[in-house]
């Protein structure tokens, strides 16, 4: 890969590109990453990172051309994240599309960010710099990235008129349940305690609401901090276009707790604190019905991706013992949307 890139680089900067160190990063069970220094011209090396496409990815996995633009969008709008540098969206070079982005510094191991006693300051600004980045992310309107779907577009396009059952309700709501009806038709097994939850979803679907740029996987895990604070959010892959209380909810999921189940907001904070630094940030109020609706919908979400990600390892396009046991967790997320609909949503406190 060393002497490609090398080759490639040279010709497409212009100038010699030598590339003094590359190796796997750990982690991301959807796609591989490099770490890589590299030295254009007579300039001394700088630190990047190299996405590519691992195996088969999840089916809302964005391409890496799309998630390349949604990047570009999201630094533009100032959101704290790697900048990227160079996309090559062919497979003639390494097999497969890729891009290159700036390396930043930290941590992103969950039970480290959680545990490590050299981040104990940082953890503390941490629920006040993420209500910042999201604020920020959700200034993202669909004429900003025009190569991702608009929601209202989509269900215009494919949908026809709004059934009576939808007028007056969420568009991002009916396209996140159209979706997950499409996803549930693919699975060869039955999963009834999804179907239970989604017909939650769909009688109890909120009012219309304001779409914006969702990161899709805001959580633990994919976001690096250091002693200083957060340096960067990273992976954008399932990023789309829906409703800002989604990110937020998505934050809260259990499964992003690693353990912390007294900290509702990724394990480092309460919901409180967090609520409120977004609605200073972003001047949007948080609901927490609507927050309670999406984290629901993301432990349904979560649950169909862990019987895709066992998909990729059963059919030999992606062997991982990561990948077959997160298969095994698929109830895990069942039982968690189900006891959230029991349980109704936590109210805020005064």
């Amino acid at each position: 890969m060393q002497d490609l890139l090398e080759h490639y680089l040279t010709e497409r900067l212009g100038t010699p590109a030598k590339i003094t160190m590359i190796k796997p990063l750990i982690g991301g069970a959807c796609q591989d990453n490099y770490a890589l220094d590299l030295a254009i011209g007579e300039a001394s090396p700088a630190e990047y990172v190299l996405r590519t496409d691992k195996g088969k990815a999840l089916e809302a996995s964005l391409n890496r051309v799309d998630e390349y633009r949604v990047i570009e969008a999201a630094c533009k709008a100032g959101v704290r994240t790697p900048k990227p540098f160079l996309l090559e969206p062919s497979s003639d070079v390494i097999g497969h599309p890729f891009y290159l982005m700036e390396r930043i510094s930290g941590t992103a191991i969950a039970r480290k960010l959680l545990t490590d006693e050299s981040l104990t300051d940082a953890r503390a600004k941490l629920p006040y710099e993420l209500a910042q980045v999201l604020a920020r992310i959700h200034t993202i309107k669909p004429p900003d990235v025009p190569t991702l779907t608009d929601p209202v577009a989509f269900l215009e396009k494919h949908e026809g008129a709004r059934s009576t059952k939808w007028q007056g309700r969420s568009t991002a709501a009916e396209v996140a349940v159209i979706d997950a009806l499409h996803a549930l038709d693919k699975l060869d097994d039955a999963y009834p305690a999804i179907e239970l939850a989604l017909r939650w979803l769909i009688r109890s679907a909120p009012p219309e609401r304001e779409i914006t740029l969702t990161h899709g996987d805001f959580r633990t895990g994919n976001f690096m901090l250091t002693p200083d604070g957060l340096s960067g959010v990273l992976d954008w892959e399932f990023a789309h276009f829906g409703d800002p209380m989604e990110d937020i909810a998505w934050l809260c999921m259990r499964d992003w707790r690693f353990g912390r189940d007294d900290r509702h907001v990724g394990g480092f904070a309460d919901r409180e604190p967090f609520y409120r630094a977004y609605e200073a940030a972003s001047g949007r109020q948080v609901d927490p019905a609507i927050v309670h609706y999406w984290e629901i919908f993301g432990n349904l979400r979560w649950a169909w991706g862990a019987v895709q990600q066992a998909q990729r390892h059963l059919s030999g396009a992606d062997r991982s013992i990561e990948l077959a046991a997160i298969g095994r967790r698929v109830v895990e997320m069942e039982f968690e949307a189900l006891y959230l609909i029991e349980r109704g949503p936590i109210l805020r406190s005064n």
